[in-house]
């Protein structure tokens, strides 16, 4: 089964900055990761991914630079940066309020 888009939208950035976290990446890897962390359930289209990184880029959570591919297409590679940690902190404990928030909600009695 595979998870909507619903669901997870307004998180992409949150998820992006999560995967950023651990090593400095750049698209096509962090789109294979969030594959593989999901199963297979969960993929961002490319319009998505690389919008986001123009929006986090534009608001100082990322950077951006060129790697140094010694053959094939170079590729762009992203790091989080301080402000983008702090960003990422807020949206983790945001996401935990909320998500306390809709399991009573939604819980049957």
């Amino acid at each position: 089964m595979s998870i909507t888009s619903d669901i997870i939208r307004g998180h992409t950035e949150t998820i992006i900055l999560a995967r950023l976290l651990r090593s400095d990446s750049y698209g096509y890897e962090i789109n294979k990761s969030i594959q593989q962390a999901t199963g297979g359930r969960y993929e961002l289209k490319e319009a998505t991914l690389y919008t986001a990184f123009r929006r986090l880029e534009q608001s100082g959570c990322i950077s951006s630079y060129w790697g140094d591919e010694g053959s094939g297409a170079r590729r762009r590679y992203y790091r989080i940066t301080p402000e983008g940690r702090a960003v990422y902190r807020q949206n983790r404990d945001d996401w935990e309020n909320a998500k306390q928030i809709i399991d009573i909600l939604i819980k049957e009695d």
